[in-house]
């Protein structure tokens, strides 16, 4: 698995993104430079599908819990698509979330842990996206960082069995080892 990035003679916008092929790989858009990663490993699925059941069955009514593909537009030069998002229903477009979502979630894979650990999540910090997850599926841990006065800080680092309460965006469960399946 390889992560392009594609360096354009102009910045790419959210109307070029519009005219990317529907082809099981991922666009996204990063201060105008085109990202493209390729379908992710059954690994990275089952950890999603974990994770995604378990935020979805504390889920309040008013939020959403959505996985990839689906748009983030942070800017008109930056759209991203987190593995995992939670989010107001009410500021979901049926096109994408043109707002910072509550949480963002990124489940690491080679091509993809620098892109999710350095760029990514300064972008989501910088858009105000309240919290930030990463899932280490080989590693079995989970990092997760919370907004505070406009900078990430690191709220919990759980590896294996150990179980974390999430306070934000709603109170979950989770365990690493638990997402696997």
């Amino acid at each position: 698995m390889v992560t392009v990035t594609v360096l354009p003679a102009r910045p790419f916008t959210r109307a070029d993104l519009d005219a990317m092929p529907d082809d099981g790989h991922r666009y996204e858009l990063i201060d105008g430079v085109l990202v493209v990663t390729p379908s992710p490993t059954y690994q990275h699925q089952v950890v999603l599908r974990g994770l995604f059941v378990r935020l979805n069955a504390s889920c309040p009514p008013e939020l959403d819990v959505l996985f990839a593909p689906f748009d983030v537009a942070l800017t008109d030069d930056t759209v991203v698509q987190p593995d995992l998002l939670v989010a107001r229903r009410d500021d979901f477009t049926s096109r994408d979330l043109p707002v910072a979502p509550l949480l963002a979630v990124e489940i690491l894979s080679p091509s993809t842990r620098r892109f999710d650990l350095l760029t990514k999540r300064s972008r989501y910090e910088e858009a105000g996206t309240a919290s930030y997850w990463v899932v280490d599926p080989d590693d079995l841990t989970l990092t997760a960082w919370d907004l505070a006065d406009g900078a990430y800080v690191e709220v919990a680092h759980v590896t294996g069995e150990d179980e974390w309460t999430a306070a934000l965006p709603f109170p979950v469960t989770v365990s690493p080892a638990a997402l696997r399946g």
